[in-house]
């Protein structure tokens, strides 16, 4: 498939500035792109995720990365999407930032034997010479288009400054630079990013006579419209010191039902056959997409060991969707599964036989030892807090029978932690 061709089907693409030369441009051999990101902050977050995974899949297709982080630009600061200016950083938290992000984006590319680059801009925007950059770049702007730029457009009502009206010189100049240096002939970047990476194609074309392309990914909102990446306690960033492993792996499975396909299509490695099949899902099996959608962002983002450790954790103190693999995947969730079937759901053997005329659910509660007497079982039931697979009951007088066993086996939980596991014999 054309390299545009997967990215579509994903759904990663907004806008492009000439689809058709994009696609002939990508059919004549391996393309080298970039995507930037400003080091304003010491960490990434779920937010900056977009743009990357859409980077994962454009080297997957054989195309070269340039992940370029803004130490130059960063000085400046973005107003694209900004209601009020940007803190002024010293060039020593800049730096900083710029160690910790490039450490972050290189869990996600490989940059193995120049498979992709990593730059930073402060190489050759912090020593530049006001007044040949005036005359070299900023005589190729026009103010009154500048003006029209919708970032522009809501900061005038408020306030902007002249510094940071100078930033889409700046990251034009950037795409104009890559394509001397690196050839590179994309970028591609957030929908907020649209009018600078329109201003670089433009530039491109004028000092360095060449054709360039651009094209953005979609504002990430949630199916409520609401913005993505946000919780209670404010962003989840890709720092585990900021936000662990296991709250990062709890951030997306507890995901609405509703953005399932749309998040595994973008966060996981999964053929999209596979995914709109998990996405379809109904209650409670779409927990299990859940769950794999959880430990393939974890595993991106921390590895498979430590997303295998948040995924258990989850499952221990909450319960596992699929202990025992039936849903089909071929994420490697599964290693995870089976290891916690086998070490941390105990399992009680019922003979066949006990099963001739059904056996009762208050029975079967304490004959696994989940209540100590009928009673206790009783009032679980009647509380809401017994369930079957994930399933429950609330009918004390319900009679467990074969047709509640998948493949002779079914999980009884009692409340959220204790549950166990019983396999007729």
């Amino acid at each position: 498939m054309n390299a545009l061709d997967v990215l579509k089907e994903r759904g990663f693409l907004y806008q492009i500035t000439d689809e058709e030369a994009m696609r002939k441009r990508l059919d004549e051999g391996p393309v080298t792109f970039y995507v930037g990101f400003d080091p304003t902050g010491n960490s990434l977050h779920v937010g900056h995720l977009l743009p990357i995974m859409a980077m994962r899949w454009l080297q997957k297709c054989g195309n070269r990365p340039i992940a370029l982080v803004g130490g130059g630009t960063a000085m400046v600061g973005d107003p694209s999407g900004k209601t009020e200016a940007r803190p002024i950083m010293t060039t020593d938290v800049i730096d900083a930032n710029v160690k910790a992000i490039q450490s972050q984006l290189s869990r996600f590319l490989d940059f193995s034997e120049g498979a992709a680059r990593m730059v930073n801009n402060a190489d050759w925007l912090r020593n530049m010479n006001l007044l040949d950059f005036l005359r070299i770049v900023g005589s190729q702007f026009s103010v009154p288009r500048m003006l029209s730029a919708e970032s522009v457009k809501m900061r005038l009502e408020t306030t902007l400054s002249f510094l940071e009206f100078s930033y889409p010189l700046l990251q034009a100049y950037d795409f104009c630079s890559l394509s001397k240096t690196y050839g590179c002939d994309f970028q591609f970047g957030g929908q907020d990013q649209w009018g600078n990476i329109v201003a670089g194609v433009d530039l491109t074309r004028k000092l360095a006579g060449r054709e360039v392309y651009g094209a953005t990914v979609p504002l990430l909102l949630k199916s409520d419209g609401t913005k993505f990446g946000k919780t209670a306690g404010g962003a989840v960033w890709l720092d585990p010191a900021r936000t662990s492993p296991f709250q990062y792996y709890q951030f997306w499975r507890n995901c609405d039902d509703a953005d399932v396909t749309k998040l595994l299509g973008f966060f996981s490695p999964l053929p999209m056959d596979e995914v709109r099949a998990l996405g379809s899902l109904q209650a409670p099996a779409i927990n299990r997409a859940k769950e794999i959608l959880g430990y393939e962002a974890t595993a991106l983002a921390h590895g498979h060991e430590t997303a295998i450790q948040a995924f258990l954790a989850a499952g221990r103190e909450f319960g596992f969707a699929d202990p025992e693999n039936k849903i089909p995947t071929s994420s490697r969730i599964t290693e995870a599964a089976a290891f916690s079937v086998t070490e941390d759901i105990p399992t009680l053997e019922l003979p066949q036989a006990e099963l001739e005329d059904g056996i009762g659910l208050l029975t079967l509660l304490v004959k696994a030892g989940l209540c100590n007497t009928n009673s206790d079982a009783r009032r679980l039931i009647q509380g809401g807090g017994c369930s079957i697979d994930d399933r429950r009951i609330g009918d004390a007088k319900y009679t467990v029978t074969s047709a509640d066993f998948q493949n002779g086996v079914l999980t009884l939980k009692a409340g959220k932690k204790s549950r166990k596991r019983i396999k007729l014999n």
